[in-house]
């Protein structure tokens, strides 16, 4: 939590981290202590909250921008609104877990085997304390998870009462709203606990949350693709490990992948449709059950997260038409056709990010150590440098860089995973990290109930003064 004290402090922290051999002697200070996780927790908590009240009192009237028309009707960009402490974005840079980057995170967290992928649990811990974690921490979580992770069988019911044609993220919010029976939160708060209390029961429900999200998920990918066949948790393995071989995945670069996969998409702050619901849900002192189902819901539009397996479709129809060996003037033939038609390229643009997005980049360096040769990956490449130029040359684009969705499914189709309406399935599982950790420190620090003021065109046209 030490990492952001202002945006002054926030500009000193991206001049310390400017070369990663630097913040790795920086962040070495902040490696956690010998404690658990919920210890850890429990001694950083009054610490916080003092934090909170002193900002509070200090800063409250402190004003943090204008807001505009075009902000009230345009969707509330550049808008800012929410407190959301484990991520932060960066137009340029990308984004930042608890201020780390995402080379950062490759470099400074525990991974599975040397020079690999950083475990998702290491940056659970990370995206909870802002410190980062011990192997032996990281161990303990994986098995905590592993011992959380049941699933009892009237979610499966639940499942099995939607049609098997159901698209995979109405099976898979369903799972989620079925696990809520055993809502800890809920139990507690109807027995009378008091608020100060209130993050602990939210602690116990977002860990078995998140450890149980990959085997409902798993079941709906075995239920739709693979006639009902369940495999079992392997208790030697990660999360993102054991994750992908729930699926029926076992290739090493497989657990690999699903390892950075979980991680990169775990969370991207708080104003993007999935992470802001989460939150605006948990503020009524809904569980996290209910929370992340809300949250799941919103992921699962078009223009959030169900954007991942429109780009790998997109691919297959370019493949489709022109073949594996297209040619640049080819696919930029391709490109201007789906432009002209009135659709967008997907995996291209993103609402905050003004240059190509790290989780991309990320994926790409996958890419060429692990599949320099496949097909699919070299058309990726060559879309890399033909798009851009020409969603520039368009004039209305903000932003005509790849986007994370650009390269995930690409990756996913290499190792046999090419089922690509499941693919916003995976980013679910991911996003539960952020979600739930946030709603951790919601519940810790008291944040109230989210109630923005709302105005009509009306209102709009009475009270504005037209712009000059």
């Amino acid at each position: 939590m030490a990492f952001f004290r202002s945006v002054t402090a926030l500009s000193r922290l991206r001049s310390r981290v400017s070369n990663l051999s630097n913040s790795v002697r920086w962040l070495q200070m902040q490696s956690s202590s010998d404690l658990d996780l919920h210890s850890q927790l429990k001694e950083m908590i009054p610490e916080q909250q003092e934090r909170l009240k002193k900002v509070k009192s200090e800063l409250g009237k402190a004003q943090l921008g204008n807001i505009t028309v075009d902000m009230v009707i345009g969707g509330m960009r550049g808008m800012t609104g929410l407190l959301w402490e484990t991520s932060l974005l960066d137009p340029d840079e990308g984004i930042r877990f608890r201020g780390l980057s995402i080379p950062e995170c490759q470099k400074l967290l525990p991974a599975a085997k040397p020079d690999g992928e950083p475990l998702p649990e290491g940056l659970l811990w990370l995206l909870l304390t802002g410190k980062v974690p011990s192997k032996e921490q990281v161990d303990g979580l994986s098995k905590e998870l592993r011992d959380r992770a049941t699933v009892p069988d009237y979610v499966y019911k639940a499942i099995d009462a939607l049609p098997v044609t159901a698209h995979p993220m109405t099976q898979f919010a369903s799972g989620v709203m079925a696990l809520q029976v055993q809502s800890e939160f809920q139990e507690a708060y109807e027995k009378g606990i008091h608020k100060s209390k209130y993050w602990e029961p939210t602690y116990e429900d977002s860990l078995n949350l998140i450890a149980r999200v990959p085997v409902v998920a798993a079941y709906v990918y075995q239920r739709i693709y693979k006639a009902g066949k369940i495999i079992p948790k392997d208790d030697s393995l990660d999360y993102g490990g054991n994750f992908s071989h729930m699926l029926g995945f076992d290739d090493p670069k497989m657990l690999e992948l699903m390892r950075l996969y979980v991680t990169i998409h775990s969370d991207h702050e708080g104003g993007n449709v999935s992470a802001h619901t989460g939150h605006l849900v948990a503020s009524a002192l809904s569980d996290p059950y209910l929370s992340f189902a809300a949250a799941l819901n919103g992921l699962a539009g078009p223009l959030h997260g169900l954007a991942n397996q429109e780009v790998l479709l997109w691919i297959k129809s370019v493949v489709d038409e022109c073949g594996e060996n297209i040619t640049t003037e080819q696919l930029k033939d391709y490109v201007w056709k789906t432009l002209n038609s009135g659709k967008v390229v997907p995996g291209f643009g993103h609402g905050v990010l003004r240059k190509t997005d790290p989780r991309y980049t990320c994926q790409r360096e996958f890419a060429l150590k692990h599949l320099p040769d496949d097909p699919l990956f070299q058309l990726v490449s060559k879309l890399f440098e033909v798009v851009p130029p020409i969603l520039t040359k368009l004039g209305k684009v903000k932003n005509p860089w790849p986007n994370v969705d650009a390269h995930s499914g690409v990756l996913l189709n290499h190792f046999g995973l090419a089922e690509a309406r499941y693919y916003t399935v995976l980013f679910g599982v991911s996003r539960s990290l952020g979600i739930c950790s946030q709603l951790i420190w919601d519940r810790a620090l008291g944040l109230p109930l989210e109630r923005p003021k709302s105005v009509t065109l009306d209102w709009i046209e009475k009270n504005c003064k037209k712009a000059a």
